[in-house]
């Protein structure tokens, strides 16, 4: 069994609450930026690029349930502001969050140029913070995966005295 501190699918956040943890996993359903701040702010995520994460999914998923009630603005620049600013109130959820405050700006940067395309509409600005946001959990997955690889390989070959297995403690 694999514990996802993030289990996410469009328009859709489920984070594990890590206060919980060992005892109980109880997920928690992430529906907006408020969602995610105060997930952040509580400490029920953990780890800088989690909480990077869920800030930045929290709010495509905001997006995304407004625009599926029709009710995002067509106008790029309108959408430009309500991403700009949703994203610096998540920045204080943690302010000393390095992760979360690059992440903001990242994803502000891809808004803006997102905004100021010939044929920019405020759809069309969600979609690009939606598949940016989205891209984050993509590389934070393959990033670790990479890490975890790398480490057990390091493991076999320097440490476990020519065993096929070892045994790993770990807190």
């Amino acid at each position: 069994m694999v514990l996802e501190a993030i289990k996410y699918s469009r328009g859709k956040l489920d984070i594990l609450d890590q206060l919980q943890l060992p005892h109980t996993e109880v997920y928690d359903e992430v529906k907006s930026a408020q969602d995610a701040w105060h997930a952040i702010k509580e400490m029920r995520t953990r780890g800088a690029p989690a909480i990077a994460i869920v800030a930045a999914l929290g709010l495509a998923v905001e997006l995304e349930l407004i625009a599926g009630k029709n009710e995002l603005s067509n106008i790029a620049e309108e959408v430009e502001l309500f991403i700009k600013e949703k994203l610096e109130y998540l920045v204080t959820s943690r302010p000393t969050a390095v992760n979360l405050a690059d992440a903001a700006r990242k994803l502000q940067k891809i808004v803006q140029n997102a905004a100021k395309a010939q044929d920019a509409s405020g759809p069309s600005v969600k979609d690009a913070y939606v598949k940016a946001a989205e891209q984050m959990l993509v590389d934070d997955v393959s990033d670790n995966k990479a890490i975890g690889e790398h480490g057990a390989d390091w493991i076999l070959k320097n440490a476990a005295g020519g065993k096929d297995q070892v045994s790993i403690l770990t807190h």
